[in-house]
């Protein structure tokens, strides 16, 4: 049994869940379903990212404290992550005393193995709360951040640890050469390797201004007691998730892939596995970055007041809908796009009039025809072969499920069973054609299964299959469906008058 360790990028504790932390949440659990599927070890982490300056603002704009108010954001992203059926092994929390007192103790581990990593330096600079990082002039377009162009930026003036990471570049390039499949997709390697290089600074390890933070583990000579800049407590909660650094933590390290958004790849490519080097410890084996969910063709930004909610869209069809439409209309490679409109067609075509109309034909032709008993299948027939899954490019795989979904609907049409069962010299064609869509549909429950895991559940169970669709399936023989017991229940997606 392989093991799998995949994580998410922990959201920041300053608002609601939206349909970017929705997009992340559902491919990455897409693919540990997929794993738990092929009979792999998985360890699925999500969580919140509950320190920094936003933090403290948001808190204070409410009136409460800031663990107040990490405390209701959690609640309301756990929330949202059970209403989505994301199955998520741990949920990770920046303020636990488990994961504070893990970054500490990297912190200290890097101070251990390379000594000179770590370093004091006053520094002033154009500071962005809403990256929490400091901004180069490449980064900066008429005196704002170029992902937050509705906030000022900030000039900050300070000492602070420093870490080095410009003596990285060199190694990290290396690493970066050496296993192409660590940073992807392709486009976004590409940048990284463009950014290293390019060269690299150094980069502040600490605050002294931010009081909501885990404290760093040393003072400055000046005796200052500062606070850990947010990405050195951020990143390391991949690693205290496995218990670092108790007995143990090395069972489930290194993460096996972790799935980021395209605008913090920076920290996850580079930054972070510096400091894994610092320490002395495995790095990550691959980060995927996907794209962004713009709405209605604009991209979405509180500030901004372009905003979507999350809550709203799931309710227009159902969580399993809504699962389906992201991962179908929105690449994992790239940006794409989300509509009301565009919702309403895709459920329609494709579920109620695709899918769930091929499951409720051909359920009712082997009630009518066959008396609910799948006929008898002599030759076996394997699944058919397709890697989108293993490239994570997950909207292709659901191209290629409903594609078979589109097929099948077209072989009905053309072959026109109704017609053939009035015909008794033709009754063994009748009874091998049913069987195949039968044994289309059992591949296609399968193969939703980390999709839309309520409805291949559903539909596996009308066909009559034996035990869980979500049972491990690596390794097993071509599916048999001779025998079956067939049991139309309801529609699995009734057409709808909803308006988008």
């Amino acid at each position: 049994m392989a093991k799998f360790y995949l994580t998410t990028a922990i959201d920041y504790a300053n608002g609601d869940p939206h349909i970017g932390h929705a997009y992340e949440k559902i491919g990455a659990d897409v693919v540990a379903r997929h794993h738990r599927l092929n009979g792999d070890d998985v360890w699925f982490l999500i969580g919140m990212d509950e320190h920094g300056q936003k933090v403290a603002q948001a808190a204070a704009a409410r009136g409460v404290s800031p663990q107040q108010q990490v405390d209701d954001i959690a609640a309301r992203f756990e929330a949202m992550w059970k209403k989505l059926g994301i199955s998520n092994d741990q949920f990770i929390r920046t303020t636990s005393p488990a994961h504070i007192a893990g970054v500490q103790t990297l912190i200290e581990r890097i101070f251990e193995k390379s000594p000179n990593d770590f370093f004091e330096k006053s520094y002033s600079g154009h500071y962005c709360v809403g990256c929490e990082s400091f901004k180069t002039d490449a980064e900066i377009e008429n005196g704002h951040c170029v992902l937050h162009p509705t906030r000022t930026l900030e000039w900050v003036s300070e000492t602070n640890w420093f870490f080095r990471l410009s003596a990285y570049r060199d190694k990290l390039l290396a690493h970066h050469e050496k296993h192409p499949e660590f940073c992807q997709p392709e486009h976004r390697r590409n940048e990284i390797l463009a950014l290293l290089r390019g060269g690299l600074e150094d980069i502040s390890a600490s605050r002294s201004r931010v009081e909501w933070g885990v404290p760093f583990p040393r003072p400055t000579s000046a005796g200052d007691q500062q606070s850990m800049y947010v990405w050195f407590d951020a990143l390391p909660n991949y690693l205290t998730g496995t218990g670092f650094p108790n007995a143990g933590y090395e069972q489930r390290w290194p993460a096996q892939l972790h799935v980021i958004g395209k605008d913090i790849t920076r920290f996850h490519c580079v930054i972070w596995p510096a400091m894994l080097m610092a320490a002395q410890l495995p790095l990550p084996e691959r980060v995927w970055a996907h794209g962004f969910v713009n709405f209605a063709g604009e991209k979405l930004s509180k500030s901004a007041g372009v905003k979507l909610d999350v809550n709203e869209a799931i309710g227009k069809f159902g969580p399993e809908a809504f699962r389906y439409f992201l991962m179908r209309e929105v690449p994992f490679d790239a940006d794409g796009n989300f509509s009301y409109e565009r919702f309403a067609e895709r459920y329609n075509a494709d579920l109620a009039n695709g899918l769930g109309n091929l499951a409720s034909r051909v359920l009712a032709m082997v009630e009518k025809y066959c008396g609910g008993v799948v006929p008898k299948l002599d030759e076996p027939e394997p699944e058919p072969d397709d890697d989108s899954m293993d490239r994570l490019l997950l909207h292709a795989r659901l191209d290629f499920i409903f594609g078979r979904v589109s097929q099948a609907n077209a072989m009905i049409a053309e072959f026109e069973p109704w017609k053939v069962a009035k015909d008794s010299a033709r009754r063994d064609d009748l009874e091998y054609f049913l069987a195949s869509m039968i044994r289309i549909l059992a591949y296609v429950a399968r193969d939703l299964n980390p999709f839309m895991p309520e409805t291949a559940a559903k539909l596996w169970s009308q066909l009559g299959g034996p035990g869980n669709v979500d049972a491990p399936a690596k390794g097993a023989p071509e599916l048999d469906v001779s025998g079956w017991r067939v049991k139309k229940g309801d529609a699995l997606f009734p057409k709808t008058e909803v308006a988008a």
